[in-house]
């Protein structure tokens, strides 16, 4: 089943690609959501059926070198579960949805190969997701990684025509290879400390690589705490963290589905699962972990602070997916994994609803995408406007304040934080995610009122002319819809509930874990209770070696702590969100003049939010400059002034020299020959008298 999963996706892309010129383009189109369609569904079997024992599917012998034995193998446990449930269904209901919105697209018209080439990129595209999150060992995983990089090269620039994508799609490739080198780091250094890069072997090492010490970059780093951040680093580039994120806002350059399908369930989530598989690593690396828990809550806070200003749909949602991937990684860096994948599980939902509600948006609006020319849509699109509603109720946090009942974002995103204040005792991390939760209330419910709510704006022709978009496009956001209400409350205490549920449920062996216990072995690899000072008594797990898909170092009791937290902590989200609620329907329902004369009185401000934090104009002079700066150098004095100028101009110079000189020793003459023979003889005997050789 399994390899079904994984080779449906890669088969449609074969057969769209190359074959449909054959099958014609609409079978290619079906073939490849129909091949979608059935991982989904197998998907959801195993999610459901799956008993929490970790599975080792072999598919073949594939590398032998040394003592670097790799197995393609496909790993199958809780995380790789969650991933393929989330990856296969969004992936399947986007190419659903594709069939409507890029049936109209004005591209289709330009050549006749687009269709199956779009549907092909997105079914090769979640093959190589899918590789990535079955991987077995770390060069399958870079497999995957790096394919999906690809993928997202020829799906960000699908429209090769424009300048702007084809630069976007450059820019992301870039971005994305920088945290690459320090993946590819991280993997040289696991397998010059282990001798392997096989999950097992390497999962029951971080006890010794805590206590191992190496050389890197003239300096002594501690192995476990390196490795976590040479990985942190690749998880980096394809999550789009702080400093390695401005690829994401430029890659709204591809058609909307395939935004839905980077940003919602896939590409941007890579690196989440990166970090939760290697916890038994990472669990031994404090200082990388707060490293991964600061950089998290600070991409959360700046991502939130740039989507309050934005006018372009899309890049509003493209900031607010930056920044709940910062509050997943705020979970992982406290150590509570399970609640990393409880946010990244119902992000995925409510995220995709939004960008393909948006498209829906842009495709009534006539491939208009800046809020200020909408208005009033709700009643010319309504079916879109609840399924926005309901993604917005879900990313804003919208439930019953101390009880499991609300919208999916509002248990999992208060399980962040509630993780985070236990994990940092209500230090920075804490802080930031509540100011962003505010911020992320404001824009969510700014984009909501400027699109749906008001006078309509901008071209009245187009206005009057939008209509509610076909049910191939809305039957995706139905069942979204019901992900986001219900994904929540059903599988919280999977997720987030009492420890021992949650440790069951990804699959600890208690078994196992007592054996190793009994027979003394190291406390990480066994599942153990301990009393604090004063009587509270906490339950740890982590999972003997091989057991399980999460892993927690002993004295992690942080999923414990998050659920004792004080009242105003857990209250402290939905506080947050009330604010930005009511200050944007003061600012755009009641007051709509007012966030003009706000941003003409805070003008730096303002252009600072505006452009987004000037990190591109930043990055433009320290990097693109000088790089463009050493390149002209190289062309103009090493390629005109040496190349061009020396070589080529002695090569034109003597060359044709030497040629005219043996063209007029080529006369025909006896007489020529007989003179240069002469001239031959004396040369060699003139040599051999001088060199002794005639004695």
């Amino acid at each position: 089943m399994a390899t079904i999963i994984l080779f449906a996706p890669l088969i449609g892309a074969l057969i769209a690609g190359f074959g449909w010129r054959i099958i014609g383009e609409a079978a290619a189109m079906w073939v490849t959501t129909g091949l979608l369609f059935l991982s989904a569904i197998l998907s959801w079997i195993i999610f459901l059926t799956f008993d929490g024992v970790t599975q080792q599917i072999e598919l073949l012998r594939w590398v032998e070198s040394g003592s670097l034995s790799i197995d393609w193998a496909i790993r199958l446990d809780r995380l790789t579960a969650i991933m393929l449930v989330v990856i296969t269904s969004v992936s399947a209901l986007v190419h659903l949805y594709s069939f409507g919105y890029m049936d109209h697209d004005p591209q289709w018209k330009e050549h006749e190969s687009y269709k199956p080439r779009f549907f092909a990129y997105l079914s090769f595209f979640t093959f190589t997701m899918l590789m990535l999150v079955t991987a077995d060992n770390l060069l399958q995983m870079f497999f995957g990684w790096e394919g999906v990089g690809v993928a997202s090269y020829l799906l960000i620039g699908f429209y090769y025509r424009k300048p702007s994508a084809n630069a976007a799609a450059i820019k992301a490739f870039v971005v994305n290879r920088v945290g690459d080198f320090g993946f590819l780091l991280g993997i040289f250094a696991i397998f010059y400390l282990t001798d392997s890069i096989r999950f097992d072997d390497i999962f029951t090492t971080g006890p010794q690589l805590s206590e191992t010490q190496i050389a890197f970059l003239w300096t002594e780093w501690n192995a476990a705490n390196l490795i976590a951040m040479l990985l942190f680093i690749g998880a980096m580039g394809k999550s789009a963290q702080l400093f390695l994120h401005t690829w994401l806002p430029d890659a709204m350059e591809g058609p909307t589905p395939v935004s839905a399908l980077i940003h919602a369930a896939t590409m941007v989530t890579a690196g989440v699962f990166l970090v939760c598989r290697m916890s038994p690593i990472l669990e031994y690396a404090p200082e990388a972990m707060m490293f991964v828990t600061f950089l998290g809550a600070s991409t959360a806070f700046v991502a939130a602070t740039i989507g309050l200003v934005q006018n372009d749909i899309k890049r509003v949602i493209a900031y607010s997916t930056m920044s709940q991937l910062g509050y997943m990684f705020v979970a992982a860096g406290v150590g509570v994994y399970s609640v990393a994948m409880f946010h990244l599980f119902t992000h995925a939902f409510f995220k995709a609803m939004l960008f393909l509600g948006a498209g829906s948006v842009i495709h009534a609006m006539h491939h208009e995408q800046d809020m200020r020319n909408y208005g009033g849509l709700r009643k010319k699109i309504p079916y879109t406007f609840w399924a926005m509603m309901i993604g917005t109720l879900a990313i804003t946090g919208v439930g019953i304040p101390l009880t499991y009942i609300g919208f999916a974002g509002f248990l999992s995103k208060d399980a962040v934080i509630e993780s985070a204040f236990a994990g940092t005792a209500g230090g920075y991390a804490f802080w930031m995610l509540v100011i962003a939760a505010l911020l992320t209330s404001f824009y969510s419910w700014r984009l909501m009122f400027l699109t749906f709510f008001g006078a309509p704006r901008g071209d009245k022709h187009t206005h009057d002319h939008a209509d509610e978009s076909p049910k191939v496009m809305l039957i995706p956001l139905g069942v979204l819809a019901l992900g986001s209400v219900f994904a929540g409350m059903i599988w919280y205490n999977s997720f987030f509930g009492h420890t021992d549920t949650v440790a069951k449920w990804f699959g600890v062996s208690y078994a196992e874990a007592e054996a190793h216990a009994e027979e003394g072995a190291e406390a990480a690899d066994a599942d153990h209770s301990e009393t604090t000072g004063d009587g509270t008594h906490h339950y740890v797990f982590t999972g003997a070696p091989g057991e399980g898909a999460i892993h927690h170092a002993p004295g992690n009791t942080v999923l414990n702590d998050a659920h004792e937290v004080p009242k105003w902590v857990k209250v402290s989200p939905f506080v947050a969100m009330i604010i930005g609620l009511a200050t944007a329907f003061w600012f755009y329902i009641l007051n709509p003049a007012l966030p003009r004369k706000l941003a003409e009185v805070q003008r730096p401000l303002y252009l600072f939010l505006l452009n987004k934090w000037y990190f591109d104009e930043i990055y433009d002079a320290i990097f693109v400059r000088p790089a463009r700066a050493i390149g002209g150098i190289f062309w103009k004095r090493g390629d005109g002034n040496i190349i061009d100028g020396s070589i080529n101009g002695l090569a034109m110079g003597l060359i044709p020299m030497l040629t005219r000189f043996a063209g007029r020793a080529q006369s025909g003459y006896i007489f020529t020959y007989a003179f240069a023979m002469v001239i031959g003889i004396v040369v060699l005997i003139t040599w051999m008298t001088l060199t002794g050789g005639a004695e």
